[in-house]
């Protein structure tokens, strides 16, 4: 089952017309722009039913074109499917990496992470992190910040061991994201 969102930009209306075209498992979402305006660039993601992360749909993002290809991400006929798409006018602009505190305490690394710039810190209400620990044994583990919070305490490390972490904020109503931080380091107490 395939069901659509619209997310809705700011002063802009939302796409129209909004629907799946389903043949032989060949699954195009297809809509009407709000506007002819040739600026507009498309934005779709997808998710399954019951999970909570949205996926940006690989060759759909900043699209001129008012149609999708999901056929690869929507391929299992026994799963629920949804899409949604976001529609900008405004000029496409990218998102700078946080920047990311390290604190040690006898507890763990206390992570604070923070926009870069003060127009993106204003967003902080639709902000989202997310924070990359690379273990000793070379292994990554990744943690989400969700809007409002920007300080994450990662425990039960082991002592005396080195650990490295990166950032990344999280736009998803505009299905944004900056590059990583740079990394950063710390021994463990």
């Amino acid at each position: 089952l395939l069901v659509l969102l619209l997310l809705l930009p700011l002063m802009l209306a939302p796409p129209t017309q909004v629907r799946f075209d389903s043949v032989d498992y060949k699954n195009i979402v297809n809509w009407t722009p709000p506007t002819n305006r040739s600026s507009l660039q498309f934005y779709v993601q997808w998710k399954i039913y019951g999970e909570p992360q949205w996926l940006d749909v690989d060759g759909c993002q900043g699209i001129k074109k008012p149609q999708c290809d999901l056929s690869v991400v929507t391929s299992d006929p026994r799963e629920w499917y949804y899409a949604r798409v976001h529609a900008s006018s405004l000029p496409s602009t990218k998102i700078s990496s946080p920047v990311l505190r390290l604190n040690l305490t006898e507890q763990g690394i206390v992570v604070r992470v923070k926009p870069p710039r003060q127009m993106v810190r204003k967003m902080h209400s639709i902000l989202h992190y997310e924070i990359y620990l690379l273990h000793p044994s070379g292994q990554e583990e990744a943690f989400r910040l969700n809007c409002c919070s920007n300080k994450l305490t990662l425990k039960k490390l082991t002592h005396k061991d080195k650990y490295c972490l990166q950032a990344q904020t999280l736009i998803p109503l505009q299905a944004k994201s900056s590059a990583r931080s740079p990394v950063k380091c710390v021994t463990t107490l």
